[in-house]
């Protein structure tokens, strides 16, 4: 699968071209490849997929990596980990040759994001194998394991706590049904909590009591209290584990139950034996009996937090949504661009109701914002991945009044650019931050911090998305939603503007007198309200 790299190394999915009409010809059987390369090993899968829908499994494994060992310690990835993890990615890009395998997602996770040297191991994988591999976020592991979640087990109206352990974090998320309602990562994984308190030493009791008092602090959001939850979900290599020591697998379903009470007592077994018993007396791999207590406590201390008195183990996982995503993105365009879509509105959404934002505002400039981008799409030039950046930005674009309305353009820089957006990578959260940044006072300017350090292509895309979001936020104005409507219509180097809204508008008419020069400039064309007489 083809990635564009920017002029500054910047990844961008593939769907930056302006998606496919539905119904576009695709050649079936169709076999696609997902590769997680994880913090404690690299798991691929590959599948083949008939003209109904219908999947089977080519090939799945996981091999032996710990990418993150000594990361969460000394901040970078070792030579050592990088030359093995390079290996192997060798070794399955081979094999999905051989299967014929003729799309492919690669996806890093937190290792590689966190490491100040995880840069320089993307580029190489790209020289030495051909594999684009894409640094995700955790709210984006949460969106793909929530896709094979879904697809495992009807979840229904009902929310649920969902927890996918890896080895540098913990995604916990509240979903239903209909997706993902909030996520939060936390920096709790097996191989950092391992690496963290090693001075506990080879006493397993006490490494038990160190990682107990640890993990004390995981605490759930208020709003997954506010409810009562349908259960209660956990995913990862660690869980289905634990869930095969209980004696758990997933039945004629597919998804196993493992009772809390059971948990508890596989950890007290896990914190009397030494790492060697572990391995010689449980059968585990020497790989996750080390790792495997504190997960297991991690799991337990969340699912008490979740008020719950049994674990759903539906033994599925990111490779798994990775190969969801892929195929819905190379069959149905159309579809996966609107199920896309709605995944970065929720988690905008989201984010904007964490910091108390005008919500109507918000939504109704970000639908001023989208109609403008979808009626201009043959002035600007733009994709769908731009879109779903300016979707973003203009539903954010006002958090910073969070902070201060003073400068508030500037806070909300600050605001979006910390925070994980599912369903955006972290250098398309960067450009919605700095889209939303200009949304008022000065244009982008080549001294601007961090504008300055985009690449060419981005600082284009950047001006282009704020011209676009500029005239949509004038039209609200006073915040009071008066312009139901703009009809946008290009007329030779002239762009003319009709307002359907109620009164006379004329606060919004004089705000779009402000706003215009930016799109103006950016463009090549003169802005004029169809009501009004030409401009000489």
């Amino acid at each position: 699968m083809a990635h564009r790299n920017d002029d500054d190394g910047a990844r961008r999915r593939p769907t930056d071209a302006p998606a496919k009409e539905a119904g576009t010809a695709v050649s079936f059987p169709l076999r696609v490849g997902a590769i997680d390369l994880g913090s404690n090993a690299i798991r691929y899968l590959a599948v083949e997929v008939d003209e109904h829908g219908r999947q089977s499994v080519l090939a799945a494994d996981r091999i032996a990596v710990r990418l993150g060992h000594g990361v969460f310690v000394s901040g970078r990835l070792v030579g050592e980990a990088m030359d093995a993890a390079v290996a192997a990615l060798a070794a399955m890009h081979e094999h999905f040759a051989a299967l014929g395998v003729q799309h492919v997602r690669a996806v890093a996770t937190s290792a590689v994001r966190e490491a100040s040297n995880g840069e320089a191991f993307l580029k190489r994988v790209q020289r030495d194998i051909g594999i684009s591999l894409e640094l995700i976020t955790g709210s984006e592991e949460a969106r793909l394991v929530f896709l094979a979640v879904a697809a495992r087990m009807p979840l229904g109206d009902e929310p649920w706590i969902a927890a996918d352990l890896g080895g540098g974090s913990v995604e916990v998320s509240l979903l239903d049904g209909n997706g993902i309602i909030w996520s939060e990562s936390h920096t709790m994984g097996s191989v950092r909590l391992l690496e963290e308190l090693a001075g506990a030493g080879d006493d397993p009791g006490r490494f038990r009591r160190l990682v107990g008092e640890y993990i004390d602090t995981l605490r759930l959001p208020a709003a997954a209290r506010a409810r009562p939850i349908a259960g209660f979900i956990a995913t990862g290599g660690n869980i289905e584990a634990l869930a095969r020591l209980a004696g758990v697998d997933g039945g004629a379903t597919g998804i196993g139950l493992l009772p809390l009470a059971t948990l508890r007592g596989v950890i007290d077994t896990l914190s009397r034996l030494s790492y060697r018993q572990r391995v010689v007396e449980l059968g585990l791999r020497e790989d996750r009996a080390d790792v495997i207590l504190p997960a297991a406590m991690v799991y337990e201390r969340l699912c008490t937090l979740a008020g719950a008195e049994q674990i759903h183990v539906p033994f599925v996982g990111l490779r798994e949504g990775l190969a969801l995503d892929l195929v819905e993105e190379v069959t149905q365009s159309r579809a996966y661009e609107d199920r896309h879509e709605r995944e970065v509105l929720a988690g905008a959404l989201a984010a904007g109701r964490r910091y108390l934002f005008d919500e109507a505002h918000g939504a109704h400039v970000c639908r001023l914002a989208t109609s403008l981008f979808d009626q201009l799409r043959d002035v600007h030039e733009l994709g769908a991945t731009d879109r779903r950046i300016l979707l973003a930005a203009a539903m954010l674009h006002d958090i910073g009044s969070f902070i201060s309305y003073k400068r508030h353009h500037k806070h909300s820089f600050y605001l979006i650019s910390n925070s994980e957006l599912p369903g955006l990578a972290p250098r398309e959260i960067l450009l919605a931050a700095t889209v939303a940044r200009y949304h008022r006072k000065a244009e982008p300017a080549a001294d601007h911090e961090p504008y300055n350090e985009l690449g060419r292509s981005e600082q284009s895309t950047v001006r282009r998305l704020a011209a676009l979001l500029r005239l949509a936020d004038a039209l609200d104005r006073d915040h009071r939603q008066r312009v139901k409507r703009v009809v946008a219509a290009r007329a030779g180097k002239e762009l003319v503007l009709q307002l359907d809204g109620a009164g006379d508008l004329l606060l919004e008419k004089w705000s779009l007198q402000r706003r215009m020069d930016l799109f103006e400039s950016e463009f090549g064309v003169r802005v004029r309200l169809g009501d009004e007489a030409r401009r000489p």
